[in-house]
């Protein structure tokens, strides 16, 4: 579909949607989605969401139509996105659409293509990233995970970890170390792994929202054949690079915190007692709420002209790290506003009820309410994971300022 469509189409369009998913999401799947107090969304249910799309050809917007993607429009695929979010439902992991899809797309032979691709836009596969180390965070460059040469094979010892949702896949995309010799980065390749091969441990970590999201995993002599590289062997730098710039560029903060804000401001219009006082009548709030919402519509602007850009055959570039120096901060800022309004009601820790499927219901406060201090605990870590913003903020001088 051409990117000009009539007001007229689009609205048709979104009634499309809106239809669709008046229907399609079971009561669990629309619970997790209630639940979600990360970006991550509670497993397997997002997961049954992820095959519903598939099964119904919208799982992967943002892919070339020719390799199962949808061929919708920029207005389509925000449109989709935000009455996903209005109708909220999970969001869909993004390991196997949003990060090693580009890079096989983008770097992989045919053969790679036709072996991985299918399985990651069913979900019959779920990918996690194997990038960070205990010494190699931000600076992604200093990793040791080695991968020695073994005749057609590599052997991998060393570790990973904050590899989210490790626990449950079955695949891994991993940056390995095949080279010491000249710049760190000129030594890193670019693997593609079974979780289930001899010598892999998997340690999942609670987080401070009491969660297993994040996993260490450790590489005792594991055996991976070298057709499972992508890019060439001391090249996967420059495939790291650029799955980065789709973590961090190819996101929808401002189709998800639209309306989240919405929903807050609604919950702020509503009496608190029989007088009919109100939060919203209070002149500090109703200027926080002003001044996230200002914020919010300039991540949404933003986001749409890096996601044009997507659409267009072009990377992010330096636009991605501007964008995920925006969305992460202002959904920093969406937590703390949230959490403020929610108050008491929002300090107990309350696991059980959390769980999808549980049945438990707060003990305090509503649903909401226990949702806003786990999601504020978790969004801390907005602001560290995919690069660091303060290493944003350097990428961004170095390519734009030339400083």
């Amino acid at each position: 579909m051409s990117n000009e469509q009539s007001q007229a189409e689009l609205e048709e369009f979104r009634q499309e949607v809106r239809e669709f998913l008046a229907t399609a999401p079971t009561p669990e799947i629309l619970e997790a989605g209630a639940k979600t107090t990360s970006v991550f969304c509670p497993f397997e249910p997002t997961m049954a969401w992820h095959k519903i799309l598939y099964e119904k050809g919208w799982v992967a917007p943002a892919w070339p139509k020719e390799y199962g993607g949808t061929g919708w429009s920029i207005q389509q695929r925000y449109i989709f996105t935000e009455e996903c979010n209005r109708r909220g439902v999970p969001q869909i992991l993004p390991q196997n659409l949003q990060m090693v899809g580009p890079a096989v797309l983008g770097f992989g032979t045919e053969e790679q293509k036709a072996e991985y691709l299918p399985g990651m836009l069913s979900g019959d596969d779920f990918w996690c990233q194997g990038y960070s180390e205990p010494g190699a965070g931000s600076d992604l460059a200093s990793l040791k995970c080695r991968a020695d040469s073994d005749g057609d094979d590599y052997i991998l010892n060393g570790s990973k970890t904050w590899t989210t949702y490790g626990h449950h896949a079955n695949k891994m995309f991993a940056l390995v170390r095949t080279s010491s010799e000249g710049k760190p980065q000129q030594g890193i390749t670019f693997l593609l792994l079974d979780m289930d091969l001899p010598g892999i441990e998997v340690r999942p970590i609670i987080g401070l929202d009491g969660f297993p999201e994040q996993c260490e995993v450790f590489f005792t002599d594991v055996r991976v054949p070298k057709r499972n590289r992508i890019g060439e062997e001391n090249q996967g730098w420059t495939v790291a690079k650029y799955v980065l710039e789709f973590e961090r560029g190819g996101s929808n903060f401002g189709a998800w915190l639209v309306p989240a804000l919405e929903r807050l401001r609604a919950r702020c219009e509503q009496p608190l007692d029989t007088s009919g006082r109100r939060l919203i009548d209070d002149e500090t709030l109703r200027r926080q709420l002003a001044d996230l919402e200002i914020d919010i519509r300039a991540v949404e602007h933003t986001e749409k002209r890096v996601n044009a850009n997507l659409k267009h055959g072009e990377n992010p570039g330096p636009m991605a790290s501007l964008l995920k120096i925006l969305g992460t901060e202002v959904m920093q800022r969406f937590s703390e506003v949230q959490l403020e309004i929610f108050g008491l009601d929002a300090l107990p820790l309350q696991l059980q009820a959390l769980e999808v499927g549980s049945g438990v219901e707060p003990i305090a406060g509503d649903a909401h309410a226990m949702l806003a201090m786990p999601y504020y605990l978790n969004t801390r870590a907005a602001s560290i994971y995919a690069g660091s913003n303060e290493v944003q903020r350097s990428l961004l001088a170095k390519s734009i300022l030339g400083a």
